[in-house]
């Protein structure tokens, strides 16, 4: 998923206020006597909370994202209303940058979205307060429909027992490395199944040749370090635990202290400039190392900034080790007056051709598999095409997919960037902040 770079749109307003009981009641009633068809949402309206008794449904919409996306997912939901007169959107969006910020202060005032967007960064968070909406029974009914998706994907989903959330697209990751350098120099291009040991031979033999490190250093890589230790019959988390040890990161950190030393990545300070800076500005497209360690679908963002050709594959070692990944996921807040219209809603973005064809790849490669070939088909993007095909076909090799991320990943991620970096700059053994990491960890997650 790539960070957003438009600014705050606002704040969602408060949504229609509740109809009292008695008077609802009243109004049921009348309905009966009138014959009165209630509102037709599909799928939605049948078996439902409040749906039909409130006459038109106005549901606020709220998510993180660029201009482009937000005209995308207008676009979509203004289809959606086309198709469903009866039902309007409250649409609010911003940048990443406050997103949770602003979902946190909303949630806390009571007066969260009805449908909002989320990652597996605080999936689980919200999850365990109660916020979002278990949607087992809409999966299980096929109001829900996940029966097109990747299982592993749809798994991934699922916190403690409940769905909840959906994924928006899928994505894995990606080690893009700069093909025109590679042929330019007469070198061999990395593949997918590569050990890591052979990855950074590999790139201390581009540097040798080029004069550009074969590769960004990882070990602050949270995805890159998590696809290791699954390598290892590990994981990153373990119920509410953490799934390694500090031996683990030692072993980590010693691996990449070894490429440093070997001359196969950058020094500290690009190695820092490549973990603090956005997608386009990673390493690989300013010329400042020969591949970078990314998510798949940014294959066209990185494309954009630069001129030369770029490949992608998976990153080193055993591939069943990476596995269908939400790139980002449509949640529903429990206590929605319009929880079917929400569902239906994330059925339709997800499901419904247009609305797919509509969104593409701009929140990852489409979830419904069948879908996801059209768009492909249709796809002009060459970038897109290119990150389509590696995902496609490292479909075939993806293991289960791991637990959501439990509470606190966040700064579990955030202090694994300042032990690598404790690391790489030698003011710590790789032990030494292995042990600092891990005591972070154990305080992140409570």
């Amino acid at each position: 998923m790539h960070p957003a770079t438009s600014p705050t749109a606002g704040v969602p307003a408060g949504r229609n206020h509740r109809t009292p009981p008695t008077r609802r009641r009243f109004v049921r009633g009348l309905a009966a006597v009138a014959l009165a068809a209630p509102l037709a949402l599909g799928a939605a309206a049948c078996g439902g909370d409040d749906a039909g008794d409130d006459g038109p449904v106005k549901l606020s919409v709220f998510w993180w994202g660029g201009d482009a996306r937000a005209k995308l997912t207008e676009d979509a939901l203004a289809l959606y209303t086309k198709k469903h007169p009866e039902v309007t959107f409250e649409k609010t969006w911003q940048a990443n940058q406050g997103y949770f910020d602003k979902l946190a202060t909303l949630t806390a005032g009571g007066n969260p979205p009805d449908l909002f967007q989320i990652d597996d960064n605080y999936l689980a968070e919200y999850a365990g307060r109660s916020t979002t909406l278990d949607l087992t029974s809409y999966k299980d009914s096929g109001k829900l429909d996940v029966s097109k998706f990747p299982k592993s994907l749809w798994q991934y989903g699922v916190v403690d027992g409940k769905l909840a959330g959906v994924a928006a697209g899928e994505n894995t990751q990606g080690l893009v490395y700069n093909r025109t350098l590679l042929e330019k120099n007469g070198l061999p291009e990395p593949t997918t199944g590569m050990t890591w040991e052979q990855h950074i031979a590999w790139a201390e033999q581009v540097a040798k040749k080029t004069k550009v490190p074969g590769t960004q250093d990882p070990s602050a890589d949270y995805k890159a370090f998590w696809v290791w230790l699954r390598q290892q019959g590990k994981d990153l988390y373990k119920g509410t635990e953490l799934g390694f040890t500090a031996d683990d990161v030692t072993t980590w950190f010693e691996l990449w202290k070894g490429a440093r030393d070997r001359g196969a990545t950058p020094t500290p300070d690009v190695i820092h400039e490549g973990n603090a800076t956005d997608i386009t500005k990673q390493l690989v497209v300013t010329g400042k190392a020969a591949t970078s360690w990314v998510w798949a679908n940014q294959m066209p963002d990185l494309k954009k900034n630069t001129k030369d050709e770029l490949g992608v594959v998976a990153y080193p070692g055993d591939p069943s080790a990476q596995w269908a990944r939400a790139s980002m996921y449509w949640s529903v807040f429990k206590g929605s007056r319009h929880k079917d219209v929400a569902i239906d809603v994330i059925n339709f973005l997800t499901n419904d051709p247009e609305a797919v064809a509509l969104l593409g790849t701009d929140r990852g490669l489409p979830s419904n598999l069948d879908l996801r070939a059209r768009v492909s088909e249709t796809a002009t993007d060459p970038a897109m095409k290119q990150s389509i095909q590696v995902e496609s076909d490292l479909a075939q090799k993806f293991g289960e997919s791991p637990q959501v991320p439990i509470k606190g990943h966040s700064k579990v991620r955030s202090e694994l960037t300042k032990a690598a970096e404790n690391a790489q700059y030698g003011r710590a053994t790789p032990a030494q902040a292995a042990e600092q990491f891990l005591a972070a960890c154990k305080s992140a997650i409570g």
